[in-house]
């Protein structure tokens, strides 16, 4: 790696290596008993009643829409977020219907959100974009008020935390992904929790091909088991997972001092009661005010080695799939940050010297 400042880390401790190679030697290697323990410890770790887990961030978003959705049902969506929020809902038969995001948080706008919805609305999709938590006190009374279900989005957010609470503990079903730049990872897999014990027991069904006895089927189901050797990286992942959320909180924090005082760079506003555990660090770049675009800072830095990315080049509402399936419908503040938006390297590896050096080489360019 050298002297170059990654965006993402990943990298296996040799605890997590040896666990699964245990699992390896074991022969024992599809979905058993260390994806229960992983599945006990998550729960537990989040205070959810139930956790289940599956084989990718999108398999559990599927299972989820599966088990509460029918065709021709709508689900109100955020424009900004990664296809899979609302693709999963199409694959369902249902509609995603899109809705813009706040300008400040980049969450999901709620007033944008009740405006869209119509008698064919069953579910809400709120995504705790990068880490950010959503207004939950404001979903939950939006979902009571039209009798929604809540789909929650928590691919990019293990360990955040709203009006004290892990997000992870929340009605009706919530969303992880283990992909290897979240802020755990397992390499793929995901996680479905809930605290309703019909919707635990239907996301179980559905993930084992609808089967409720050997070879005994009652409804349709997928193959979207994890794997014991991916359960055996998430446990030890799930051991130090404060460690690392706190390591990214620090260097959140100093990114966000860093910058805020550079006239034309805005970083994302963390939700008032929340605690942002920083899977992105994402900057909004004006170019009248810092003197280039967001592209040509990226490039400046990257010839500086720092790594940056773009954190959606653009919305889900002029993805072409869902401009043919759905036509097309302007989301302003959605496409606005897509224009402007730049991530940062904000991982648990970087120390506070990298992160003052971003912050540094961000200054020498703007002089």
């Amino acid at each position: 790696m050298g002297n170059t400042i990654e965006l993402a880390q990943i990298k296996l401790t040799e605890e997590e290596i040896s666990a699964a190679m245990a699992v390896l030697r074991s022969g024992a290697l599809r979905q058993g008993k260390v994806c229960d323990e992983f599945e006990k410890k998550f729960a537990e770790k989040v205070k959810a009643k139930f956790a289940l887990t599956c084989s990718s961030g999108t398999a559990a978003l599927h299972l989820a829409y599966m088990a509460c959705l029918q065709p021709g049902d709508e689900v109100i969506v955020p424009a900004f977020t990664f296809i899979a929020t609302a693709s999963m809902v199409t694959m369902t038969g249902a509609r995603p219907v899109f809705c813009d995001v706040d300008p400040q948080t980049w969450v999901m706008d709620l007033k944008d959100a009740e405006s869209r919805i119509t008698e064919k609305t069953k579910a809400i999709a709120p995504v705790h974009l990068f880490g950010n938590a959503c207004d939950v006190a404001g979903v939950t009374k939006l979902a009571e008020k039209h009798n929604l279900y809540v789909i929650w989005d928590a691919a990019q957010a293990h360990g955040t935390i709203s009006q004290g609470r892990d997000i992870g503990c929340l009605d009706d079903f919530v969303c992880y992904s283990f992909y290897p730049t979240k802020n755990m990872f397992t390499g793929e897999g995901g996680m479905v929790t809930t605290n309703n014990p019909d919707f635990a027991q239907k996301v179980k069904f559905l993930r084992t091909h609808g089967q409720t006895g050997k070879y005994y089927h009652t409804i349709l189901g997928l193959n979207y088991r994890m794997t014991d050797v991916e359960a055996a990286i998430g446990l030890k992942q799930l051991d130090r997972l404060d460690d690392m959320l706190a390591a990214r909180r620090r260097n959140g924090k100093m990114l966000s001092s860093g910058i805020r005082n550079i006239a034309g760079l805005v970083p994302q506003q963390v939700t008032e009661e929340s605690d942002h555990s920083f899977h992105q660090f994402c900057m909004l770049v004006n170019p009248e005010e810092f003197g280039m675009d967001r592209d040509e800072l990226g490039a400046r830095l990257g010839k500086k080695g720092i790594a940056t990315g773009v954190h959606y080049p653009r919305g889900l509402n002029q993805q072409p799939i869902f401009e043919q399936l759905y036509g097309q419908v302007s989301m302003p503040v959605t496409e606005s940050l897509c224009d402007r938006i730049l991530a940062l390297p904000v991982h648990h590896g970087l120390d506070e010297t990298a992160c003052q050096r971003v912050v540094g080489e961000i200054k020498r360019i703007k002089a």
